[in-house]
């Protein structure tokens, strides 16, 4: 998937788009220059797919692998070259926006680092340059967090994913235990401290028991062992993050707790120092603040769990062992010990385990966890197969055509992953605020304490303290850095569910604004898998004849409709001669010699642009159109001999799909290189609103362009491989799955369904999700603009209000459980029917 880089040890792998290249000899070239370059080891260029894969040390710089290439005449996309290689890195002890801020400047900082983009939500650091592994671990180790590298390659691996998943879980139990010690030993705590303000009977009966000097000792013990038992994190993290001068929300907590403590630690052992009428304990504050800020942490933990779950879903769908053939046996194989080319056994209701094509028997696949579509596909000799599907109630043999991270499923969960650690353009000014908010609360709370103890009442030093402590626990930029990413989580994942496929994050936010939808006809409206339908013979020409010329010219060809002819020819017993002498003309036609006689195929355009005279065929042509058929012409020797229909059938869901696009007041357009009438007719029974007929390759990115002009933002969904520069010239490009590879790897959304309902069901979705994220934004500024001015002290002039600590550390526990919870309601998003 793009270009990419994997650290494997000291190496590097990288795989590299390359265009231009036509025959072995410019794949030895390629090889030969690339070999050539100091710190490379290993180089395979394959011509069928246009990449080369290259494994490197960690001094090579990707630059010059691009000038290698180029310089021997050949060439790399520039979104391609543009990109850096790739490392991923898992990022423990993040807590904040602050922390997110603070590990991106550490890892930019590195030398060779182009870009770093850090993700709160799933704790991973993603990295583009030509840094080394170690150099940036210890960058991030540098600025007080752990890191290691994530194998994002290939996805992760079910085994990999439950080592995460129980480390995750692990750190629940312990806040678990750590909050519940904490409650029990605050609960007495804040029982004798507010009791006794709050209701005279107890006040009464602690003076009369123990005495207030007592029940200050049993406070201050157990204040002490909350705060440096179940409290010890906040002060491991947070002062020495205090004493780097990057201090995070864990120094918040850990300051505003401590000062709490500390003033009551001078009024129950030092009361002299402290001014007459100042001398009051607040230990219930400091045990409070931690036990809350636990209690939030908890939740928050509880509910990111939840916002990964459909990555965990898709992990689990892959096999852990698989049925193979060796040396005339059949043996269970770990799953990673199947390689391409084995053939593979499937009893009823076993899963899949790698993709392949069936070569015995028959059956019913459940495909719903690729497609969203819920009803089994039949499979028979020749069908493919994705792993990971379920298999219903045959047995059938397969044989394995890819494995490992070359799966179809491998290749969603990469998807995902890479979307859901992606920023969007919004979180460009979350980020700018974050990186100065914990600085500026200080601040705040600094000028909040000099201002209550220069111009409040008496007793200054209280209110001063009080008032400066609720501002260090009530800011919370948590909720600030977990409002975008934790939507992107759990939107991107409910997308995987129903088959479709953001490969990257942007495409979320820019699809939202999507005013027309522009979209190819053949694969896309239609099943891609047209018919013969009509064959009209000029004077003096049979049918056999023609069909037999025609059908081996097209035979030459991939096109669907070159394959419709050629299979119309296989039906009909029809024997083919000898073809020489093939070429395709893109957009217009094929020209070829076949039994000793010169063969011209194509539409209209081209029998203009070639001398041939169509107008005795006008009447049929119009004919033909107007039923929704794609007229061609063939030429024998120079002579205009027949016209050929064939018919592509409208996908059932199509219809819909289309007024699902017009219910959210999307213009929809065709852009298709097929004839005008023929567009039209089927533009006219889909009600569709504007057509672009009769285009090249290059013509459909004029398209878009203008209709770009025209309405503004578009997306254009299309499947084969003369869509990808449509796809890649739109604001958002989607990809029908069942389509080429080449189409999906210039698309931002991949629908696996084939199913243009997936369209809307994209559009609906980033329109929800985006709308959930600035719910979140909205919450997690306001409350932070509100609630910091009243902890300070603002309504206390007119008011006579003054936020307690306690209700300070309530509001900020709470506030990014609120965020949190917003975003899990995105699971709960329904897609149309």
């Amino acid at each position: 998937m793009n270009a990419l880089i994997r650290a494997t040890g000291t190496s590097a792998a990288i795989s590299l788009p390359i265009e231009g290249m036509t025959c072995a000899s410019c794949v030895g070239r390629v090889e030969k220059a690339l070999k050539a370059v100091p710190g490379v080891e290993t180089v395979s260029v394959n011509l069928a797919t246009e990449r080369a894969s290259i494994t490197t040390n960690a001094t090579v710089d990707r630059a010059t692998l691009v000038a290698t290439v180029e310089n021997v005449g050949y060439f790399v996309p520039a979104r391609f070259a543009a990109a850096a290689g790739s490392i991923e890195l898992s990022v423990e002890g993040m807590t904040c926006a602050s922390c997110v801020g603070r590990v991106e400047r550490a890892l930019k900082a590195v030398p060779g680092v182009t870009q770093a983009v850090v993700n709160l939500a799933t704790e991973r650091a993603t990295i583009q340059g030509s840094a080394d592994v170690a150099t940036l671990i210890a960058a991030i180790e540098d600025v007080g967090y752990e890191a290691k590298v994530v194998a994002a390659a290939v996805g992760e691996t079910e085994d990999e994913s439950a080592e995460r998943a129980e480390k995750k879980e692990a750190e629940r139990r312990e806040l678990t235990r750590d909050f519940t010690v904490a409650a029990v030993l605050t609960a007495p705590v804040f029982l004798m401290e507010m009791g006794a303000h709050l209701i005279p009977a107890v006040h009464g009966l602690i003076e009369a028991s123990i005495g207030m000097q007592w029940s200050w000792y049993i406070q201050f013990a157990l204040t002490t062992l909350v705060l440096f038992v179940p409290g010890i994190r906040f002060y491991d993290k947070g002062l020495p993050a205090l004493w780097r001068l990057a201090p995070d929300m864990n120094s918040l907590v850990a300051v505003g707790s401590l000062a709490a403590y500390g003033y009551s630690l001078v009024a129950t052992f030092a009361p002299g120092f402290l001014p007459p009428g100042t001398i009051n304990v607040y230990y219930e504050a400091a045990a409070v603040i931690v036990t809350l800020i636990l209690l939030g942490r908890l939740l928050e933990a509880r509910a990111k769990g939840r916002t990964s779950e459909a990555i965990k879903r898709l992990v689990g769908l892959q096999a852990k062992t698989a049925r193979v053939r060796r040396d005339g046996k059949t043996v269970d194989l770990p799953i990673g010990s199947v390689v391409a080319g084995d053939i593979v056994e499937v009893r009823p209701g076993e899963r899949v385990p790698v993709d392949g094509e069936l070569v015995e028997g028959e059956s019913y696949v459940d495909e719903s966890m690729i497609t969203g579509e819920p009803i089994p596909v039949s499979k028979t000799v020749g069908s493919e197969l994705v792993g990971g599907t379920v298999n219903q109630k045959g047995a059938f043999a397969f044989r394995a055509t890819a494995v490992g991270g070359n799966t179809v499923l491998a290749r969603i969960i990469r998807m995902v992953e890479e979307a859901q650690g992606s920023k969007l353009p919004i979180q460009a000014m979350v980020d700018k605020v974050t990186m100065w908010f914990v600085p500026a609360v200080f601040a705040v709370a600094a000028l909040t304490f000099a201002a209550w103890l220069y111009f409040g009442p008496s007793p200054a030093l209280t209110f001063a303290l009080v008032n400066a402590v609720a501002v260090l626990i009530i800011a919370c930029p948590c909720a600030m850095g977990l409002a975008t990413p934790t939507s992107i989580m759990v939107g991107t994942g409910r997308g995987a569910e129903f088959g479709v496929l953001f490969r990257k994050g942007e495409a979320l936010q820019l699809l939202k604004d999507a005013k027309v939808v522009a979209l190819d006809k053949t694969g896309t409206l239609t099943e891609g898998k047209p018919t013969l339908t009509d064959l009209e013979l000029a004077a003096g020409f049979d049918r056999t004849s023609v069909l037999g010329l025609v059908a081996a010219v097209e035979a030459k060809s991939g096109h669907p409709i070159a394959r419709a002819i050629a299979e119309a020819a296989a039906l009909e017993g029809v024997a083919l001669p000898t073809v020489s002498d093939f070429e395709s003309v893109t957009g217009f036609g094929v020209k070829a010699k076949a039994g000793g006689k010169r063969i011209e195929i194509g539409a209209d355009r081209y029998m203009a642009e070639l001398g041939h005279d169509v107008a005795g065929f006008a009447a049929v042509a119009e004919r033909l159109g107007n039923e929704g058929k794609s007229p061609l012409y063939a030429a024998i020797d120079g002579t205009l001999a027949a016209i050929i229909a064939v018919a592509d059938p409208i996908k059932e869901t199509t219809p819909a799909a289309i007024k699902a696009m017009h219910d959210l007041g999307l213009k929809v357009a065709m852009i298709t290189g097929d004839n005008a009438r023929t567009a039209k007719a089927i533009a006219i029974r889909l009600g569709i609103d504007e057509v672009v007929a009769e285009v090249l390759p290059d013509g459909k990115v004029d398209a878009v362009r203008r209709l770009k002009g025209q309405y503004g933002k578009i997306a254009f969904v299309g499947d084969g491989i003369n869509d990808a520069p449509a796809l890649a010239e739109a604001d958002v490009g989607l990809a029908i799955g069942t389509g080429t590879d080449i189409a999906i790897e210039a698309a931002d959304v991949v629908l696996m369904s084939g199913s243009l309902q997936g369209v809307p069901n994209a559009i609906a979705l980033s329109k929800a999700t985006i709308g959930n994220i600035r719910q979140n934004l909205f919450w997690a500024f306001a409350y932070n603009t509100a609630l910091i001015p009243v902890a300070a002290g603002a309504l206390y002039p007119t008011l006579g209000i003054l936020l307690s600590p306690v209700f300070a550390a309530g509001a900020m526990a709470l506030s990014s459980v609120f965020v949190l919870g917003n975003a899990l309601r995105l699971r709960r998003f329904k897609i149309a029917n």
